[in-house]
């Protein structure tokens, strides 16, 4: 007895719920543009304030002195924590994340549900939008004192890091390419964990999208659209090296699709196309994911 495709195949579920995201992101970015760049700009806001959040909270843990040292190791845990429930919000809020979209625009493309075109005008009109977003909060932030102080310390010592990477020579592009790789394979295989039905309810999801934020943020990983808020907020305050800021956000882009598009978008397309299985079988009972 043949094997029930279902148990080979188990992400279909995924694919084809990313596949309807697919279509609402792309009319979207057709004739609702401004609506799309709305939505994006709104994730990049998220990102501000909660990335933010992340580094107010070090410079809060930092600042007590335990003995001959500092809580610092617990504020990075408490920051990075926190700087989680910024996927949280920006998935309730149907808000419009560059990173997460690099994975469904690669699903999509494998089963030809968008062209490379219509693909190219949904991330660039996302990463415009994430910017504006950002841009908005930079603003807001140099005319307050929201990140005065330690608070601006840790985010420009957090600069000053991001850019060694390019001034470091070719080790240190690898380095940022492999954390910026490693960055969204966690931000998108959380996506697919809330996308696949598997989990039903908004706690685990939430925890789920927590969990792959917190990770990226306390081991120091790379994400681009994150990246290009802090420097807009630093940029804004202290200025900023416009060349290498570009050339950071530029190779963590190229990370972040290979680990997003490539690592899980491709990879899970592929594994759950059961075309050619059905083929073999003669079995046209189980229809393969819609546009195919």
């Amino acid at each position: 007895m043949a094997a029930d495709p279902q148990s080979l195949f188990p992400g279909k579920h995924f694919i084809s719920t990313a596949l309807e995201a697919l279509e609402t992101k792309t009319a979207m970015s057709g004739h609702l543009a401004r609506r799309y760049l709305q939505r994006a700009a709104m994730a990049g806001i998220i990102i501000g304030v909660l990335y933010a959040a992340n580094y107010a909270i070090i410079a809060a843990f930092d600042a007590v002195d335990v003995g001959d040292s500092t809580l610092r190791p617990l504020g990075r845990i408490a920051g990075a924590l926190t700087f989680g429930w910024a996927l949280v919000f920006i998935y309730y809020s149907k808000s419009e994340l560059l990173t997460s979209n690099m994975m469904i625009v690669s699903i999509g493309a494998y089963y030809r549900r968008t062209s490379v075109a219509k693909a190219l005008r949904i991330l660039t009109l996302c990463y415009v939008g994430n910017l504006v977003g950002g841009a908005f909060v930079a603003v807001l932030f140099r005319f307050s004192t929201l990140v005065d102080g330690p608070v601006l310390d840790e985010m420009t010592a957090s600069v000053d890091h991001k850019l060694e990477y390019l001034t470091a020579g070719a080790s240190g592009w690898g380095d940022l390419l492999v954390r910026a790789v490693l960055c969204n394979f966690l931000i998108n295989i959380a996506m697919l964990l809330v996308y696949n039905g598997l989990i039903k309810d908004d706690l685990t999801k939430s925890l789920v999208m927590i969990v792959s934020v917190f990770l990226f943020a306390f081991l120091g990983l790379e994400h681009s659209v994150a990246n290009t808020v802090l420097f807009s907020i630093v940029g804004l305050r202290e200025g900023i090296d416009l060349g290498l800021a570009a050339g950071n956000v530029g190779i963590a882009l190229l990370g972040n699709f290979l680990g997003g598009g490539l690592l899980i978008g491709l990879y899970y397309a592929y594994v759950n196309d059961d075309a050619a299985y059905l083929r073999r079988r003669g079995d046209d009972a189980a229809s393969p994911p819609p546009g195919r």
